[in-house]
């Protein structure tokens, strides 16, 4: 039997060992990039015909299958986070999270953006001052209702 942690570092471990990259594990399972990344890092689940595609690909044990259906505790994440990738998106969400309130305010009235009704996606863009990353987040806008 596997905790949801130790399952990761296998996942961790198997991608390495196949030198795979998420992308192409994505692929294989059949959904994008950052919802499969997210999930067999322990953040979010799979349909069982796709873990089971995950399950194959990397060579897990066949019980790992079922455990990437469950749904997990979400949000492990210290704050602020210690890692320098995760700390630089909560910088910016210190730095630019006001103004974006204010904007999506202004543009849309009161209400909030969905993390649950959401998509992003990573990308690499070339610039001669060096390469970007482009993130880009699309939710669905849901309003406060007045009760």
């Amino acid at each position: 039997m596997y905790t949801r942690e130790s399952l990761v570092e296998l996942i961790r471990q198997a991608k390495q060992e196949r030198k795979l990259t998420w992308s192409e594990i994505a692929q294989h399972v059949g959904v994008p990039e950052i919802h499969c990344t997210a999930a067999l890092l322990g953040q979010g689940t799979l349909q069982l015909h796709q873990a089971e595609r995950a399950v194959e690909l990397l060579g897990l044990p066949a019980e790992a299958a079922q455990m990437l259906t469950v749904p997990p505790y979400r949000g492990g994440v210290s704050m602020p986070p210690t890692d320098p990738v995760l700390y630089r998106l909560y910088e910016i969400i210190l730095v630019y999270g006001p103004a974006f309130k204010e904007i999506v305010h202004e543009k849309f009235g009161d209400g909030i953006m969905s993390a649950i009704d959401f998509e992003m996606h990573v990308e690499r863009e070339s610039n001669p001052h060096g390469d970007r990353v482009r993130v880009i987040m699309s939710g669905k806008y849901l309003p406060y209702r007045t009760f």
